[in-house]
């Protein structure tokens, strides 16, 4: 097959990829913006390559013809959470929108049924639409979830897998499944703590939030000359954080936000 031929197929594959990671990213960054815990942490996505997918149609015995229905990953999609428990939910989200914007196709869950060289995931194919310029299609995407230490194990297993050639020496396999099982280890042990940890990470993003709002709305003083009371907010500002008082720094906001909302009801 020309190349020219395979960049015409692979097109909507693409497109399905940069529609399908903006949508699980909108939905984290949705969550963000209202103050809610965001199962998603990262999203990526990409075209299986062309040689890849030649490879693996001749492992199937797929013809040619039949790799748009048999192939299930020419378009992928990664998303990596913090938790076990965050995988499962990622997973509703995409039954939810099954019969609106894609179609679930199948489901394996290789978490509770974990494949014999240690690899830990949870995959949903699906059927997705796409409006090409020769009209729309329906294709398949392969979307993978799992948590930060699954993929940086199935990272480092697939950088092997290539160096190897697919046959993996028995001694390192085996050292591969002890690090698969110490991965798991490490999921169970943060599940147990996530309350900790969520807890923690939102102090840290309420506390982010609050010192930049407060040095915008300094800023916005010096911008609009109230130089004396842009350099006391500063002075008390750098007091406050320098003594780590959040309470102190929340009032500190709300203080420069009346005075500006005040002079701007009078200007």
């Amino acid at each position: 097959m020309e190349n020219t031929e395979w960049k015409k197929i692979l097109i909507p594959y693409e497109h399905a990829v940069e529609e399908l990671k903006v949508k699980f990213k909108s939905i984290r960054n949705e969550l963000r913006t209202i103050g809610e815990y965001s199962p998603i942490e990262f999203v990526t996505g990409r075209v299986k390559k062309v040689s890849s997918i030649i490879e693996k149609a001749r492992k199937l015995d797929v013809s040619h013809e039949e790799i748009p229905d048999k192939i299930e990953d020419i378009a992928g999609i990664r998303i990596m959470c913090q938790f076990v428990e965050d995988i499962y939910t990622v997973v509703d989200y995409i039954r939810d929108r099954d019969g609106e914007d894609l179609e679930v196709v199948l489901e394996k869950d290789y978490i509770n049924n974990y494949k014999d060289s240690g690899y830990r995931s949870y995959h949903v194919v699906i059927k997705y639409p796409i409006h090409t310029a020769l009209g729309p299609k329906n294709i398949l995407a392969e979307i993978q979830i799992r948590t930060l230490a699954m993929n940086f194990w199935a990272i480092i297993e697939h950088s092997l897998k290539y160096k190897y050639k697919q046959q993996i020496p028995p001694h390192i396999n085996e050292r591969l499944k002890k690090a698969a099982d110490a991965a798991f280890k490490l999921d169970q042990e943060m599940s147990e703590i996530r309350h900790e940890i969520r807890q923690a990470q939102k102090f840290f993003e309420v506390r982010s939030n609050t010192v930049s709002s407060i040095l915008q709305s300094i800023q916005s003083l010096y911008i609009s000359g109230r130089t004396r009371e842009a350099n006391e907010f500063q002075e008390r500002f750098y007091r406050l954080w320098e003594k780590g008082e959040m309470l102190e720094l929340k009032l500190l906001d709300r203080e420069i936000d009346k005075l500006i909302e005040k002079h701007e009801v009078y200007d």
